[in-house]
């Protein structure tokens, strides 16, 4: 995020901007100082100075910055393979090349000039020999034919990736918001408070994961905590709970709501339990759940952890309708994210080991298999594979909402390169560039420099010893 002096913005421009940055990845110290800007006049003594902790941190009211991307990726769309299209075909593009759909309705719009469907788009069996060109009245070379031929495959191509791509960071933003990337910018700006409660909650559950055995902070921070005590009887907790299906949350909705709720989330588990059911690969090993060459663990992570805040909210709603008993008939569980080598080789070298909730995933049969109906799981299944691995099957959030943590304490944000904190950014930076920590072979014109960054003392996180990887 660029440092910018000052604003001079309204509260609804302040507003706008945290409405934005529910779908991107803002620091809380940057969002902090926008709801500082949206809420002015309106804050205590003590509100101003706990947000102020944080906001002194931003990168817009200091001159600190971050070499950190404050979005996550977004899918490249086709304006390229449209403009090289608009050439070829001679008629204007009428398309939006970042909508799948509307690139392919663009593709065949323009296909039927030379008899091409996106049905149809095999380039050895659907294409035209020069008899049926010149039955259709084609006045085209074999070359040219082709060359159009290939450009509206490659835009259907192009259409799917695209498809593909938005779906994985739509599941991403719900692992990580829950539901908070779909409220409408004006329901969001009719609620100030539960609006600044919404984007600060949320900005601290999108923190990146840092290479640490000590596990993740409580995103439910002491800052979060004075932005939901502002939220009174007449706050729009129905927004709120897009992003926190708590029982403190839902106890304050109607069960017509918990209802539509527990809908959605059960429609997002079943959606993303089928999605994993085809990213498995028989050689994963769920014992261990250590990434082999070959996976996908973005992909995977992505789809596991929308998976898992699914089935976290649908038990949060089962729980406040008081309906935790249909459990006893079905009981999918949790989806187990694939790590790291290095990371599960330091967890052996300290004296650990596989992670309990891993040994209860490997037991039980896999979410897909039970959602679909071809395996049966049941809570009494659960609690048994939850005793044999030494966890307790509601504590542990396998057969019940997981219970409330200890409020976190506010920290700065740190720098990192692939989880590992790094003090000053400008290094991060050069290290990120250079490939430190990334696994693969680094860049040999940057190396020297980064080796200098780590013998200075620039490196303030844990690393995990160097291990060998097949």
């Amino acid at each position: 995020m660029k440092h910018r002096k000052g604003s001079g913005r309204s509260r609804r421009d302040a507003l706008v901007e945290l409405h934005g940055s529910l779908d991107r990845r803002y620091r809380p110290e940057d969002v902090a100082e926008l709801i500082l800007e949206a809420l002015a006049g309106r804050l205590s003594v003590r509100e101003r100075l706990v947000l102020g902790r944080a906001a002194r941190h931003s990168s817009r009211g200091s001159a600190w910055f971050t070499s950190m991307s404050s979005d996550y990726a977004r899918p490249v769309g086709g304006a390229r393979q449209v403009a090289t299209a608009t050439r070829l075909f001679g008629a204007p593009a009428e398309v939006d090349p970042d909508d799948p759909d509307s690139l392919l309705a663009y593709a065949g719009t323009v296909g039927r000039t030379i008899e091409w469907t996106p049905d149809r788009t095999d380039f050895l069996a659907d294409r035209l020999n020069r008899e049926a060109r010149e039955a259709a009245g084609m006045d085209l070379s074999k070359r040219q034919y082709n060359r159009r031929f290939r450009m509206l495959r490659r835009i259907a191509a192009k259409a799917d990736t695209l498809e593909v791509e938005r779906e994985k960071r739509r599941l991403l933003l719900i692992a990580v918001t829950g539901f908070g990337a779909r409220v409408p910018l004006e329901r969001f700006v009719a609620d100030p408070d539960a609006a600044c409660f919404v984007a600060y909650y949320t900005a601290r559950r999108k923190l990146r994961r840092e290479f640490s055995l000590s596990g993740r902070d409580n995103p439910f921070d002491g800052i979060a905590e004075v932005l939901l005590r502002r939220c009174g009887d007449d706050a729009d907790w129905w927004m709120i709970a897009q992003v926190r299906p708590t029982s403190d949350v839902l106890d304050r909705l109607t069960d017509g709501e918990r209802g539509r709720l527990l809908g959605q989330w059960s429609a997002v588990m079943r959606h993303t339990a089928r999605l994993l059911g085809r990213r498995w690969r028989p050689a994963m090993d769920r014992t261990t759940m250590i990434v082999r060459p070959g996976d996908d663990s973005s992909t995977w992570n992505s789809v596991a952890g929308a998976y898992n805040a699914a089935r976290a909210g649908w038990l949060a709603c089962l729980a406040s309708l008081d309906a935790l008993e249909l459990l006893d008939v079905s009981c999918p569980g949790k989806a187990m994210r694939l790590m790291a080598a290095d990371l599960a080789a330091w967890h052996r070298s300290t004296g650990g080991d596989v992670d309990p909730g891993t040994r209860v995933w490997a037991a039980l049969p896999p979410p897909w298999e039970v959602l679909d109906g071809t395996a049966s799981c049941t809570r009494a299944d659960v609690e048994a594979a939850c005793r044999t691995a030494g966890l307790d099957p509601e504590k542990s959030g396998w057969t019940a909402p997981a219970p409330k943590r200890r409020v976190a304490v506010f920290r700065p944000t740190p720098e990192l390169v692939h989880g590992v904190a790094v003090a000053d950014p400008v290094w991060a930076a050069l290290l990120r560039r250079a490939g430190v920590f990334s696994g693969r072979a680094g860049r040999p014109d940057l190396a020297p420099d980064a080796l200098r960054g780590l013998q200075g003392g620039v490196v303030t996180g844990d690393l995990p010893p160097i291990v060998e990887t097949d």
